[in-house]
C-alpha cells in the first residue's frame, strides 16, 4: 500500500495519455485535449512540458507510434526554470532529471565553492516554495555535458547509491577522440587509482578499482573518431583515462590528453544516454539528448 501511495504522488504532477494508433504529436494532443486551441497546444510544446517516453518533446510532428506514453506536466515549475547551464529534463516529487551543460561543476567541494548544479537545483526549489532539496546520487566531471539525476528526499538518494547497478540499465556517453580508432567496438578494463589530481591506470589489479568501458566506433573524418561509449562501472575520469589507455585521447582533454588540440574550445564529452528503473515506482524510465551539435563539425569535410 505505501508504495502504491508513493508511486501515486510521484505521478501527480501529470496527466498521462497512451498512444493507440500512429500519428503526429500535435494531432494525438489535439484528440486528447478537444477543449485546447492549437495555439494552446504549441504553448505546451513552446514551454517543454509535454514528454514522450519520459523525454521532454517540443516538435510539434513528432512521430507518435502504439504503446508509446504522452505526459502533460501540471507544475508550472519547469516553466519557472531557466538557466543557461542546466536544463530541467524531468521532474517528480522524488527525483529531478538534468542536462547540465559543460563548464559547470556537479557538486561543490573543499576546493571549489562556486556555484554548482546542486546550488542551482536548491534555489530553484526555493523559488517554487518547496521545502525539499536536492541530494547528490551520481556526478559528471565539470567540463563534461549531458544527463545526471539528483534525489530530491535521503531515502530516494539512499535507494538510488545503494543500488544504483540494479536500477541503472543503461548509461551511455559520446565523445570526440583523437585520430582514427582502430577497431569498430571494443571493451577496455583497467584499475584505476584516484590520487587526488590525476587517476593512474593499470592494466593488472594493483589495489586500485577494477573500471570497464564499452566502446563502439560511430565515424571516423578528419584526424578524429566519434565514438559512443558504455560504462558497466563508473569511476573517477573512467572514460578519460581508457581513452588516454587505447591512445586515442578525449579532444580537449588537458588533463589526459593533448594540451593544444581543443577544436571546440570544450572537453568533447557529453552523457548522452540516462535509462533507470524508477526507485519509487519501479517504472522504467529512459532519457536520451542529441548528440551536442560542435562534435558533428568536426567530421564535415
Amino acid at each position: 500500500m505505501a508504495k502504491e501511495r508513493y508511486s501515486a504522488k510521484a505521478r501527480a504532477q501529470y496527466t498521462d495519455y497512451t498512444v493507440r494508433e500512429p500519428m503526429e504529436l500535435m494531432e494525438f494532443l489535439a484528440a486528447m485535449m478537444p477543449q485546447a486551441s492549437r495555439t494552446k497546444l504549441k504553448s505546451l510544446l513552446s514551454k517543454r512540458i509535454v514528454y514522450v517516453d519520459n523525454v521532454i518533446t517540443t516538435q510539434y510532428n513528432f512521430p507518435l507510434k502504439p504503446g508509446m506514453k504522452v505526459q502533460v506536466s501540471r507544475d508550472k515549475g519547469n516553466r519557472e526554470f531557466h538557466n543557461k547551464l542546466l536544463k530541467i529534463v524531468y521532474e517528480d516529487a522524488y527525483l529531478i532529471v538534468v542536462e547540465k551543460m559543460q563548464g559547470l561543476l556537479s557538486v561543490s567541494t573543499e576546493r571549489q565553492k562556486e556555484r554548482t548544479a546542486c546550488t542551482i537545483l536548491n534555489e530553484y526549489l526555493k523559488h517554487t516554495g518547496r521545502h525539499n532539496r536536492v541530494y547528490v546520487v551520481h556526478r559528471l566531471d565539470r567540463d563534461t555535458s549531458g544527463l545526471m539525476m539528483f534525489a530530491k528526499d535521503e531515502k530516494t538518494q539512499h535507494t538510488l547509491r545503494d543500488n544504483w547497478h540494479q536500477l541503472v540499465f543503461d548509461r551511455r556517453y559520446v565523445a570526440v577522440v583523437a585520430g582514427e580508432m582502430e577497431k569498430n567496438e571494443g571493451i577496455v578494463r583497467s584499475w584505476l587509482t584516484d590520487r587526488t589530481f590525476y587517476v593512474y591506470s593499470s592494466p593488472t589489479d594493483d589495489g586500485g578499482k577494477e573500471a570497464i568501458t564499452h566502446y563502439r566506433t560511430i565515424k571516423r573524418a578528419n584526424g578524429y573518431s566519434l565514438v559512443e561509449l558504455h560504462l558497466e562501472t563508473g569511476r573517477k575520469n573512467q572514460i578519460r583515462v581508457h581513452m588516454q589507455d587505447l591512445g586515442h585521447p578525449v579532444v580537449g582533454d588537458g588533463r589526459y590528453g593533448l594540451e593544444d588540440l581543443n577544436p571546440l574550445g570544450r572537453l568533447a564529452l557529453h552523457a548522452f544516454k540516462l535509462c533507470f528503473d524508477h526507485p519509487v515506482t519501479g517504472e522504467e524510465m529512459r532519457f536520451e539528448t542529441p548528440y551536442p551539435p560542435d562534435f558533428k563539425k568536426l567530421f564535415l569535410k
